[in-house]
């Protein structure tokens, strides 16, 4: 068996490597009344890479801006995120490059004059599959079999 990967043996607070994973679709009502259809929803897993733990966040779709916004409401309950890994669906990719472009215009020496560097230093890294290849999940390569 391979070693264990660095962020599996090193102390860390909880979500500091984290794993992102839809799950679904499940239907869901949206509230009780005579002829409301059931819609389609999604959960979007947060797995927390050191100590296994779960968060759960319901996304209405699978856009990038339904997923920024669970994105957004996990951190925004959880706190900073160092390393986010995930496969290469097209939500995650674009909100990776959503993102990215934010974090341009956060690193411009124009956004630098005008406000201060801590947004900066908080910034997450995003690794991603490769292509077609799921078995490379981060958590699916610590697991023991």
């Amino acid at each position: 068996m391979a070693d264990l990967p660095s962020y599996r043996v090193r102390e860390a607070k909880a979500f500091c490597h984290t794993g992102i994973d839809y799950a679904g679709p499940l239907y869901i009502i949206p509230y009780r009344r005579r002829g409301v259809h059931k819609i389609k929803a999604y959960v979007c897993l947060f797995v927390c890479l050191v100590t296994k733990a779960v968060h759960i966040e319901l996304a209405s779709d699978l856009s990038t801006e339904a997923f920024l916004n669970a994105l957004k409401r996990f951190l925004s309950r959880r706190g900073p995120v160092g390393t986010i890994y995930s496969d290469c669906g097209t939500n995650f990719v674009g909100a990776k490059s959503h993102l990215d472009n934010i974090y341009n215009v956060l690193e411009s020496e124009q956004y630098l004059d005008k406000f201060s560097n801590e947004l900066r230093d908080n910034r997450i890294e995003w690794k991603l599959n490769p292509p077609s290849a799921p078995h490379f999940g981060a958590w699916k390569q610590c697991t023991m079999y």
